[in-house]
């Protein structure tokens, strides 16, 4: 009575707490075990997936260090009291709350050093070096310096340089030409594209006066040969990757040109196109010099003209004893000459003047005439196309039948001629050059079956078989213990607290057992005023009994209804509950 009055002016919540924890209490011993091992597993497994998706206390701070950076590094490290862990390939972790700013102190240190030596190899030069020895120290600060720079790509984990520059010759042909080899360590996984290959070339060459980029090496850690020579000389023999690439990207352009004018025709995937092309990559130089026939003389231009005349007369010839007198040349002549007797009546010589009978004037005449002549020097270009084949072939149509079914219906002749055209105008048929386009109509077989959800989970589940496993095992034990152990018990204890029994001398009661109405006031049955109990003559009249009675009817027809139909008293006791009543 004195937790009842107690309970009294507790709230209503306190109280309803005091009956769980008294109910607890009152389980047995095995319940309570069973209990208490379910909440500690419970709270083992949310604490192990929470260890085991958190974050690492460490993280790392430099990876892939150098045997002696790796030393530098760590002796550092304790010098400012930094706790770090070493792993494998030179990984040096510290706690990641700290990553930033002990990157930032040992960055004021110079630490960890670049690998190799780059100009700072020139700040300590000794005094009366040899200049052998300052140009070996000059040589290995470029090609530190180099490697340094090489390094700075994303793929490029280390890199060294070497450079061989050969003695120099006072004679032009004797001179070698400077070569340089790199060798590069990628991270795993990362490859460099012929861009970054061909930049890593010029970067070299540029960087070493005499330096061709032809006479560049570079090299990964397996050993692969990145700097093709064709890929850097235009003019070398055979195919290189570039030439090949070129020719697949042609095809491809051809082959997209026949898709995209048949498509709108016969939808999308529908008309598959192959091209095949053939392509002259051969570099032509040629000069030829061309001369024409020579034309007459009256359009031809003049280039120079010699006239000799030479005067005969037999008078004038030297006679005489030969002597210095006898072989003087004639004087010049003067104008106005006199023709001697003997030359052609009726010409001219150069100053105008008629032969007379006497004289004879020899006349030769040199003219030289400008011939036409054409040079011409023509460099051909690379990638000329010197043939093109295509193979195209269309899908059946689906044309409705008499019925309205929609059926496979191959194209008309003049259909097919019509996208014969369209695809010999898309690709630039040429017949002279050998082209050559086949269109096929043909049925195409079934295609694929889209990609369901159903698929794209059976692909999931495959991929993930052993993460899925390992979290529905953990499900499973996590509902074991819910469902099997924690709520049974909770049950039990939240379950709401039975009516009290009647107290002797209180209020008269009633029960009724196996169909049989017990009268009771009480514990006890009945009774007159005399405590003898009544007759069953005096209990039909007894008010009392008759309240009971008409009670336990009422609870004797309720069974009945729902032996009888089960849901309808589902659905009263369902209004009984939800009423606020």
């Amino acid at each position: 009575m004195a937790d009842l009055a107690e309970n009294e002016n507790l709230p209503a919540w306190r109280v309803r707490v005091n009956e769980v924890l008294e109910r607890f209490k009152a389980l047995p011993p095995n319940k309570k075990f069973l209990f208490y091992g379910a909440v500690a597993a419970l709270f083992a497994v949310v604490i192990g997936l929470a260890l085991l998706n958190r974050e690492p206390a460490y993280k790392i701070l430099f990876a892939n260090l150098a045997d002696r950076d790796g030393g530098q590094v760590t002796a550092a490290l304790q010098q400012m009291n930094i706790p770090y862990q070493l792993g494998a390939g030179g990984v040096i972790s510290v706690p990641s709350d700290q990553v930033y700013d002990v990157r930032l102190k040992l960055a004021a240190q110079g630490l960890p050093k670049a690998s190799g030596v780059g100009f700072e190899l020139m700040d300590n030069q000794k005094f009366g070096i040899s200049q052998f020895a300052e140009q070996v120290n000059y040589q290995r600060a470029i090609e530190g310096e180099l490697a340094r720079t090489i390094e700075s790509i994303e793929a490029v984990q280390t890199a060294r340089v070497h450079i061989a520059t050969p003695k120099q010759s006072v004679f032009v042909r004797e001179q070698e030409p400077t070569t340089s080899s790199v060798m590069l360590n990628l991270y795993p996984g990362r490859v460099l594209d012929p861009g970054q290959i061909a930049g890593i070339l010029h970067l070299v060459s540029s960087a070493v006066p005499g330096l061709a980029v032809k006479d560049v090496t570079i090299v990964d850690q397996d050993g692969n040969l990145l700097s093709q020579s064709p890929d850097l000389d235009a003019s070398g023999n055979g195919l290189d990757s570039r030439q090949l690439k070129y020719v697949r990207s042609v095809e491809d352009d051809y082959a997209k040109r026949i898709e995209a004018i048949l498509e709108p025709i016969f939808g999308k995937g529908n008309a598959h196109a192959q091209v095949s092309a053939t392509l002259d990559f051969s570099q032509v130089e040629q000069t030829s010099e061309t001369y024409r026939p020579n034309s007459s003389p009256n359009p031809s231009s003049t280039r120079s003209q010699q006239i000799v005349e030479k005067l005969n007369n037999q008078s004038t010839q030297p006679t005489g004893v030969p002597g210095s007198l006898s072989n003087q040349p004639p004087s010049a002549a003067s104008a106005p000459i006199t023709l001697p007797p003997g030359a052609l009546p009726g010409t001219q010589t150069l100053s105008g003047q008629a032969v007379g009978q006497n004289g004879a004037v020899e006349r030769d005449i040199t003219t030289n005439y400008e011939v036409d002549k054409t040079i011409s020097h023509t460099t051909l270009p690379q990638g000329i196309l010197k043939r093109l084949t295509a193979a195209v072939v269309v899908n059946y149509r689906n044309l409705p039948d008499r019925n309205g079914d929609l059926k496979p219906t191959p194209l008309t002749a003049q259909e097919m001629a019509q996208v014969n055209n369209l695809v010999r105008e898309a690709v630039g048929f040429n017949p002279q050059r050998g082209d050559s386009v086949n269109v096929v109509n043909a049925a195409f077989a079934d295609a694929l079956a889209p990609v369901t959800f159903k698929d794209k989970a059976i692909t999931f589940v495959g991929d993930n078989a052993v993460t899925i496993l390992k979290y529905v095992l953990v499900a499973i034990a996590a509902l074991y213990l819910l469902l099997g152990v924690v709520r049974p018990v909770v049950r039990e204890v939240m379950r709401p607290p039975r009516p009290p029994a009647p107290e002797p001398g209180g209020e008269p009661g009633f029960a009724v057992e196996g169909g049989r109405l017990l009268a009771v006031a009480g514990d006890e049955e009945l009774v007159d005023e005399n405590g003898e109990p009544l007759s069953e003559e005096e209990r039909n009249k007894d008010p009392r009994y008759l309240q009971r009675k008409h009670y336990a009817d009422n609870i004797e027809q309720a069974r009945e209804i729902v032996k009888s139909d089960p849901r309808m008293a589902a659905q009263i006791i369902k209004e009984w509950i939800s009423s606020d009543e």
